[in-house]
């Protein structure tokens, strides 16, 4: 038997490269959930759920998302402020999903931490070329 580390390795590799991306989506809209789950799902993303700020840290910091998508207007806490939370101790990438989209609104959103923004209503194109441009797929 041949113990080569560079070949084990290179299955790791091979494994992680057929493993579907994780997508947690932190959006307590259910309709707004449904379509971002659909369109993720179809395009053959893993999807974990958070309707709340809270469950939505305590997901992004325990199962290591590859991307997380947070509406910024929550029923606990601002999804800004729990964006921050999962910076501190995550460099996970963190697009804001939100319906505002006033002047200043995607601004405050990357100076809290977010890597970029999307506006709702959600477009499929939009969406999925934002996820490859931050994935790097």
């Amino acid at each position: 038997m041949i113990n080569n580390p560079s070949l084990s390795l290179n299955n790791d590799r091979v494994r992680e490269a057929q493993m579907p991306k994780r997508i947690l989506c932190v959006e307590d809209n259910p309709q707004n959930m449904r379509l971002v789950r659909k369109i993720l799902v179809h395009h053959g993303y893993e999807v974990l759920e958070a309707e709340d700020g809270n469950t939505g840290i305590a997901l992004a910091l325990n199962e290591k998302p590859d991307l997380i998508l947070m509406d910024v207007n929550l029923p606990d806490i601002d999804g800004l402020e729990a964006t921050s939370i999962i910076k501190a101790q995550s460099s996970v990438p963190i697009l804001a999903l939100t319906a505002n989209a006033m002047y200043g609104d995607e601004e405050r959103c990357l100076a809290a931490g977010c890597d970029g923004y999307i506006s709702k209503p959600v477009s499929k194109n939009i969406l999925l070329d934002k996820l490859v441009s931050v994935l790097g797929e």
